[in-house]
């Protein structure tokens, strides 16, 4: 790797840490980076995942404030987030890389319409809760978990847009402002490609000089991300989620 391919590299990663903890979709900055240097797309693949742990880590750091009070939630989900995780880490080992090819732009967009009309639904059922007399239910209840863990899967396996259908499905199933839902989602990122990550030590082949040089950039990136998006009101964050999403899905059809 050049100087100036490394520090392509570095800035990728300094984008992709503010992109993961704002909204999700790093991988979309680091990932086609890393191909263009001359990494094999498993390596790439398996490299950026260890890479971006640290951002991640960076960005539910800066959110923390908003995780008050959440311990309970997110130690369930978690726990479903870690078997999605191994399962999709293994099926990247057993799978070619276009076996999501066709899924993956409908399930970004169907997680980008549920981002825009969450504030709709959640209307919708709150007023249902009040004529039921019901509460929501904390951890979001099974359809969460179940959602959850297929997410968690395909972030495992490769993650592009992974933190937009958390977010998508948080949104929708727990009665929670979007910044709360939000560093929730920064956890449980991390959480994916840290196992995903340890999974693959000892399966696969890293390039470590590009996992180093991620590393420090999204650390640094998942700070600024922090920054940013917790001064960002609803509207604004939905909007950047819809186009951060929207191009994911240009990529993925143009790959």
């Amino acid at each position: 790797m050049t100087i100036w391919e490394a520090v392509a590299v570095c800035v990728a990663g300094v984008g992709a840490g503010a992109i993961n903890t704002i909204v999700g979709s790093g991988t979309l900055l680091t990932f086609p980076v890393l191909l263009a240097v001359g990494l094999p797309p498993v390596t790439a693949n398996v490299s950026n995942a260890l890479g971006l742990v640290p951002g991640s880590v960076s960005g539910a750091i800066g959110y923390r404030r908003e995780l008050r009070g959440q311990r309970r939630r997110v130690m369930v989900l978690s726990s479903v987030a870690f078997v999605g995780a191994l399962a999709g880490a293994a099926l990247l080992v057993e799978l070619p890389s276009s076996a999501f090819d066709m899924i993956v732009p409908a399930l970004i967009g169907v997680a980008l319409l549920l981002v825009l009309i969450q504030p709709w639904l959640a209307r919708v059922a709150r007023r249902r809760r009040e004529r039921l007399g019901t509460t929501a239910r904390p951890n979001g209840g099974p359809l969460l978990s179940t959602g959850l863990l297929f997410s968690s899967a395909y972030g495992g396996y490769f993650g592009a847009a992974q933190g937009i259908i958390y977010l998508a499905l948080m949104g929708l199933l727990l009665d929670e402002n979007l910044q709360r839902i939000n560093a929730v989602k920064n956890i449980l990122g991390a959480l994916v490609n840290a196992t995903a990550a340890v999974f693959f030590l000892f399966v696969a082949e890293f390039d470590w000089t590009a996992v180093l040089l991620i590393a420090g950039g999204s650390a640094v990136g998942g700070q600024f991300g922090a920054f940013v998006g917790r001064k960002l009101p609803p509207t604004a964050l939905r909007a950047i989620i819809v186009t951060v999403g929207g191009a994911a899905i240009a990529q993925q059809l143009l790959r």
